[in-house]
């Protein structure tokens, strides 16, 4: 099997439409049909009823692309290996999973503690790196 395809989402809150087609490769029409299929493709409408995609939404939409066109589901299929993530993702309560890898489906189960004592150790060091770099302090 092809290995799919990497992507790259940009650190925003919200995209366009026709930013989820360049990122995605998913022309719109398709997207749009697919919001009428997939009830987990529900993305937000702004003031002027603009479709406003976030980032689960663009890891949605690539996930739909590759069980449709890459592993060869049929719509209902594809819909019924989403049901089944989904179910996985809420039986790990406490624990943070992160997504799997498409070609494998292979979540990687992290402990939600240990992630947020990892964080705040590389907090600490790119504190100590500013530091004696004399660049700017971190924020958050």
């Amino acid at each position: 099997m092809k290995e799919p395809k990497k992507i790259t989402i940009p650190d925003r809150l919200y995209f366009k439409i026709s930013e989820v087609s360049k990122i995605t490769g998913v022309k719109p029409n398709v997207r749009r049909y697919w919001e009428t299929e997939f009830p987990v493709l529900k993305p937000t409408k702004s003031k002027s009823n603009q479709r406003m995609y976030e980032r689960r939404d663009i890891e949605t939409v690539q996930l739909i692309k590759e069980l449709l066109y890459e592993r060869r589901f049929t719509i209902a299929g594809a819909k019924e290996r989403l049901k089944e993530l989904r179910r996985a993702n809420r039986q790990t309560r406490g624990r943070l999973v992160l997504k799997p890898i498409l070609a494998t489906d292979e979540a990687i189960p992290i402990d939600l503690a240990q992630l947020q004592s990892l964080r705040s150790e590389l907090k600490a060091v790119l504190s100590l790196l500013r530091k004696e770099s004399g660049g700017p302090r971190l924020n958050n």
